[in-house]
């Protein structure tokens, strides 16, 4: 698949608002890259069809996610997260990079990598702007995701930094995620005696009972067919989250002996 391909048929709703001008931007400088002689970032592809979109500051109906929309949304809030601390580590970028050869094969990792250097240039990105635009037009369970693989990238380097943790956080009251959900899957990338019970957002004087049916409404928060819209790469992110929730009651079970 050609990158114009790839960036004029895979994404919806982020061609407008300010992710669509920060996509802008990102191509300009692609481009600028190749009028200066270097060589060309779109493997002998032309420029993307112009594509005419409306973003509404108070839609009716959100949009559905397409995986473009999601791919995009990941590459700017990545790039926000590896400039947290002031260092880009080469293993975060690494991660990115692995992440998406995994989600998407080779051929496809190859444009996003691309496009997320032209978006990792760029200073003047609004964490703030991009949340609020992601929180009003993508799917609860498709936000959860996105903080998932943020966490991810921030732990690449062996562990993750009070600024990145801050970041994180950050974004996730302008995405629109409560505390629990938040410190659930922060608990995924930590060790500690009761992560297994912030996973499940329960404490650890839970009853039996009150376990139990922690687990069943988390299996079903964070079950892969929540992002199935997201087509089946990211159904594979959110089988991993799955299976630290199952893991997490598993170990309670054991401990609790029940």
């Amino acid at each position: 698949m050609s990158f114009s391909k790839w960036i004029g048929g895979a994404l919806g709703w982020s061609f407008g608002g300010p992710i669509g001008a920060i996509i802008g931007l990102a191509i300009g400088s692609m481009f600028d890259a190749v009028t200066n002689g270097d060589k060309s970032p779109f493997l002998g592809e032309g420029q993307p069809q112009n594509r005419r979109t409306t973003y509404r500051t108070q839609p009716r109906q959100r949009p559905q996610t397409q995986s473009g929309d999601f791919e995009v949304s990941l590459l700017i809030l990545a790039s926000i997260v590896i400039k947290a601390d002031g260092v880009q580590d080469q293993r975060e970028l690494d991660f990115v990079r692995q992440q998406f050869v995994n989600m998407y094969g080779k051929e496809r990792a190859n444009h996003a990598f691309k496009l997320f250097k032209g978006i990792n240039s760029q200073n003047n990105i609004s964490t703030r702007q991009v949340c609020l635009q992601i929180k009003q037009m993508m799917d609860h369970p498709s936000r959860l995701q996105l903080m998932h693989f943020l966490f991810g990238i921030a732990k690449a380097d062996g562990t993750v930094t009070e600024d990145e943790e801050r970041q994180i956080y950050t974004m996730a009251g302008y995405l629109g995620i409560s505390s629990r959900d938040y410190e659930s899957i922060k608990a995924m990338f930590y060790n500690s005696s009761d992560n297994a019970y912030k996973i499940l957002e329960i404490d650890k004087s839970a009853t039996v009972d009150e376990i139990k049916k922690a687990y069943r409404n988390m299996a079903k928060k964070y079950h892969p067919d929540k992002v199935i819209h997201l087509g089946k790469e990211h159904q594979k992110g959110a089988e991993e989250k799955f299976r630290q929730v199952q893991a997490a009651y598993e170990q309670i079970q054991k401990e609790r002996g029940f």
